[in-house]
């Protein structure tokens, strides 16, 4: 059982996690023989959840999710909130956020400060290609086609919502230098590009170095915002004085 759930996303974890929160509770107040209005009920299956998920060994941040999910689900019951309330939220998450459940990325928007320092890692005469590996609602992409205009930028997004955003901030902003692609970064060929940017996560970043190493061209430049390599020390590190206090960590291949 612990194999499977250390080879399953989070995400799936979590929710067999709140299954057994459940269970587990509804154990204990038959055991105590407790009535319990839902609103404790429902506190003890959160707390229930944080615990498992601790033990687990999930993401700290997963906790307090866990320890939420069920008292907030009873409050909005109590509500009575219609369900296409529901729904319309529903449809919201999944063009925004289509692959995270499989790739475990979520929507992450540089800051402008570092697209700021970004300008100076980029070639500032001769002719450049530069590829933003989920590039989000195009903030990369646009900025840097108006400081750099020996450069071709182009982005590929994987989430309906944002890869329409950044489509039509493209066109409608008239930059001629972007494009972008709706579409898996795991099906870009990086052996085009001199500059590669990503903003992923720490699930995806051991993966996305491999493919780095085996398509990129000797001499371009690899850089990741926030998230490093395992076991691969950056030859530069450059601190942002963001809200985040963002890093970004650059490889020359």
């Amino acid at each position: 059982m612990i194999s499977f759930l250390k080879k399953s996303p989070p995400s799936v974890i979590a929710l067999l996690l709140q299954l057994t929160a459940f269970a587990l509770s509804a154990f204990t107040t038959q055991v105590l023989s407790l009535q319990l209005a839902p609103i404790f009920f429902s506190l003890l299956c959160g707390a229930f959840a944080a615990a498992l998920s601790r033990l687990i060994g999930l993401a700290r941040w997963w906790l307090m999710i866990q320890f939420a999910f069920a008292p907030a689900l009873v409050l909005m019951l109590a509500l009575d909130i219609p369900p296409v309330l529901f729904l319309i939220a529903f449809i919201l998450m999944l063009v925004v956020y289509w692959s995270t459940f499989r790739t475990q990325v979520p929507l992450y928007l540089s800051s402008n400060r570092v697209w700021q320092a970004l300008e100076f890692k980029l070639p500032p005469t001769q002719p450049f290609t530069f590829i933003d590996l989920g590039s989000g609602i195009g903030g990369v992409l646009t900025h840097l086609s108006q400081t750099h205009a020996n450069g071709r930028f182009h982005g590929v997004e994987a989430a309906p919502l944002p890869f329409l955003w950044s489509w039509l901030r493209i066109k409608i902003g008239r930059h001629t230098h972007c494009t972008v692609n709706w579409g898996s970064l795991w099906n870009s060929d990086l052996s085009q590009y001199d500059v590669v940017f990503a903003y992923l996560s720490p699930v995806p970043m051991d993966a996305l170095w491999e493919k780095a190493k085996r398509e990129m061209r000797p001499g371009c430049v690899f850089i990741s915002n926030t998230f490093a390599v395992h076991d691969q020390p950056p030859q530069e590190t450059i601190s942002v004085e963001d809200l985040h206090h963002s890093k970004l960590y650059l490889w020359r291949m």
